[in-house]
């Protein structure tokens, strides 16, 4: 994998195709060892990975964590809380000392865009970034299309729906490079005040659609994205209330019937259930978000080995 003999994944863009589709015939391997009464692999023994988040998560920490102490590492969990950097510290020094420490991958997630990049320059350990910003979240968007692809088959010419809060959403930015790649038709929905600045140039450039009309596009969408609205980065009124939000721009009842029986619903979490998705469609038959926390250990074991045990050892 010539990408990822780079040592880092910072981006979308550090992976091919046979980059992305080695990663997901691994995750296929990965994702046997959650259903073993045993869940340990020797691959990373007496590795060390340390994962530094500056943000708070449930699911990417989780997983990492999970799938490093699946494959044997030693797996250490720091918050910007718990560090030194909430008495001052500068970002470059709290990461110099972990990484003088002998570590062999850092995990980091952050508000700043272009952290993740920052550190890889600045440090010799592997990197990847779990979240930098408004920029990218790389092995979000692996763990969708490796959903969505065990759910459709392939991902060649289908026409897959991401809508909600794209102004705020690192997920969206990867996500649309990620399923570009591997042939998907995109179209990304929000209100105006939530697409982006320059996205009607981007979207050219990488290739998906953009619309304001969520009801226009879902009849033939072949799998849904919804994304949370993200009220914590949010200053002033981006839409006029929650209600008028999920009328214009939430999966509801209604407009889950829409949806065929089989067309995929998923959504990166953590969810406002009743803003931009109802229960019934988070809870419906056809929802894959569970099926995307368990890809997540099954990638996130796959991005490890191949960083730190595979080709690039």
């Amino acid at each position: 994998m010539d990408q990822l003999m780079k040592r880092h994944l910072l981006s979308i863009d550090d992976l091919g195709v046979d980059d992305i589709t080695t990663l997901f015939t691994t995750a296929a391997e990965m994702h046997d060892v959650q259903h073993r009464e045993v869940k340990k692999l020797p691959a990373l023994r007496g590795r060390t990975v340390i994962n530094l988040f500056f943000e708070d998560s449930t699911r990417t920490r989780s997983s990492f964590e999970l799938a490093g102490k699946w494959l044997s590492a030693d797996t250490i969990n720091i918050t910007g809380k718990g560090s030194s950097t909430s008495k001052g510290e500068s970002l470059r020094d709290t990461v110099m000392t972990i990484a003088s420490m002998g570590v062999d991958a850092l995990v980091m997630r952050h508000s700043a865009s272009g952290a993740a990049l920052q550190v890889s320059q600045w440090v010799d350990a592997a990197v990847i970034n779990a979240g930098d910003g408004t920029h990218e979240h790389p092995t979000q968007a692996l763990l969708d299309a490796y959903t969505l692809t065990r759910r459709l088959g392939t991902l060649e010419d289908k026409h897959v729906v991401i809508a909600g809060d794209l102004t705020h959403s690192r997920v969206f930015r990867s996500n649309v490079k990620c399923l570009a790649k591997l042939g998907a038709r995109v179209t990304v929905v929000a209100p105006p005040t939530l697409m982006p600045s320059g996205v009607g140039t981007w979207s050219a450039s990488q290739g998906f659609a953009t619309s304001y009309d969520l009801d226009e596009v879902l009849p033939t969408a072949d799998a849904v994205m919804m994304l949370r609205v993200q009220k914590e980065r949010m200053s002033g009124g981006f839409f006029p209330s929650p209600r008028e939000y999920t009328v214009g721009y939430g999966l509801t009842r209604d407009r889950l019937r829409v949806l065929g029986p089989d067309v995929p619903i998923c959504h990166p979490g953590p969810m406002n259930r009743g803003l931009e998705i109802a229960a019934d469609a988070a809870d419906a038959a056809q929802s894959a978000i569970l099926e995307q926390v368990s890809a997540g250990v099954a990638i996130r074991m796959s991005v490890l080995y191949h960083l730190l045990a595979g080709e690039a050892s």
